[in-house]
């Protein structure tokens, strides 16, 4: 199964971000479930926020996932949606 993770940064969080990049890039390089990830944008091209398609065994696999990015340890996140995704195109 594909799951879609979107993550909002908290207001202000740039820094957080900039600073857990390197660690958050190697995370997404190990293993083999990350398909595709970038950051989100704001209207002034800021990163803003990520999108992530996993492709995972099932949601338990999705969270443990999540709760293992860089990211997310660094408190960088107000928000995170994982939902199952069905890939049509592409």
């Amino acid at each position: 199964m594909r799951v879609a993770i979107i993550c909002k940064d908290k207001p202000g969080a740039l820094q957080i971000r900039l600073d857990t990049r390197p660690d958050h890039a190697a995370y997404l390089k190990t293993g083999n479930m990350v398909e595709m990830a970038g950051p989100l944008l704001d209207e002034q091209d800021q990163m803003c926020g990520s999108l992530i398609i996993l492709k995972v065994e099932n949601m338990t696999q999705a969270h443990d996932w999540v709760g293992s990015d860089p990211y997310g340890l660094a408190g960088l996140f107000q928000s995170v949606m994982i939902k199952e995704w069905n890939k049509v195109i592409g």
